[in-house]
């Protein structure tokens, strides 16, 4: 089935500068600095693949536009976006942990985080059908006074706020699929029990104290908070096996009005800044599975926006499949990693993985 599919871009998000460092440490470490694990190059490959398959020209463009300042202190406190402010306007400096940025950072998060919220207006106005933000840069780990591990502005809680507090929406829900914890997404919605978060991420990787499945939420929000922390090394059969029993019965079992995905494409295989196995087929069925329980629960209505993934060869690939099962539409592009990741080892659901699931199973009942 095909359906109308719009996708965010803007040249500007290519812009946002990171600096010279060696991977993630800045200059004057004693390692030669090179390129910033953050760069543009995954996400420009990422919108070169859909031009050159075809299946740029079908999609519908939806264009980007800056986040107000109210809409922005919906998330984040004065004391920090005033401090992004200054730092911008003169020669950029560092939004909080492992956050660098150039001048003129704050101007691209704020259009970072409009595009996120363009893609969403466009969903609930019924314009398309779902659509995918392909943003830079990106924000699920930026808290209200911090920038952290690349994020300067919380995109997609600062979309999912406009959705509550702009459109009235009574209840979202948070999909993040990134290999890191969604940890600022997390924060921001503690204690609110209008938004469910999920999060399925390699355990302690990033951030290292963050993410445990302990963590439930507090107060009116207790409950609405699921990490899912898979053992390194998990492959499609442990994203699977997530997904089939605790993600799509969660958002059953929750019925939100929308479902926001934070799309990191770090958890595919041979990703510098994460260690499991994902290739596009199995990211393909992930979404074909969030497509069908978002028919099932909220109209079809469905929102992602870019997140990590930095091995440049293989990002577009994944993101390819995912436009592919979001439009309904096939190209003539065939994915020349697929074979070589989906024949790695422990793809298949192992004991050890089973039991993190298994566990994970248990938070459901405190879905209210």
């Amino acid at each position: 089935m095909t359906r109308k599919t719009g996708i965010v871009w803007q040249e500007i998000y290519m812009w946002h500068d990171t600096g010279t460092h060696a991977g993630v440490l800045p200059a004057g470490y004693p390692i030669q600095p090179g390129t910033h694990a953050e760069n543009p190059e995954t996400k420009r490959r990422f919108k070169n693949l859909l031009e050159v398959s075809g299946l740029y020209e079908q999609l519908v463009q939806i264009k980007a536009r800056k986040a107000t300042e109210e809409q922005i202190l919906r998330v984040h406190v004065p004391d920090y976006i005033n401090r992004l402010k200054e730092l911008s306007a003169t020669t950029g400096g560092d939004a909080g942990m492992l956050t660098p940025f150039g001048p003129g950072g704050y101007d691209i998060a704020r259009l970072s985080a409009g595009g996120v919220i363009a893609a969403m207006d466009a969903v609930l106005a019924g314009t398309v059908d779902n659509a995918y933000a392909l943003v830079r840069p990106p924000g699920h780990h930026a808290e209200p006074d911090m920038g952290k591990g690349f994020c300067l502005l919380a995109n997609a809680a600062i979309a999912g706020r406009h959705a509550l507090e702009g459109h009235g929406l009574e209840r979202i829900a948070f999909v993040d699929w990134d290999v890191h914890h969604g940890n600022g997404t997390e924060r921001i919605f503690w204690e609110d029990p209008r938004a469910l978060t999920i999060s399925i991420h390699q355990d302690r990787n990033f951030p290292p104290d963050t993410g445990d499945m302990r963590d439930i939420g507090e107060g009116a929000g207790e409950g609405f908070n699921i990490n899912v922390p898979l053992p390194a090394g998990s492959g499609v059969g442990a994203y699977e096996a997530v997904y089939d029993r605790v993600v799509l019965p969660a958002l059953r079992a929750y019925r939100p009005d929308l479902i926001i995905v934070p799309s990191g494409f770090d958890a595919g295989a041979h990703d510098p800044l994460g260690r499991m196995m994902m290739h596009s087929d199995g990211y393909r069925s992930l979404t074909r599975k969030l497509l069908s329980v978002a028919d099932e629960v909220c109209a079809g209505r469905l929102v992602m926006c870019h997140e990590g993934g930095y091995n440049a060869p293989t990002v577009p690939f994944y993101g390819l499949a995912v436009m592919e099962e979001l439009s309904g539409i096939r190209t003539d592009v065939d994915d020349p990693f697929l074979a070589l990741f989906a024949g790695m080892a422990g793809q298949e659901l192992q004991p050890h993985q089973d039991e993190v699931v298994r566990a994970a199973e248990q938070l459901l009942g405190q879905i209210k």
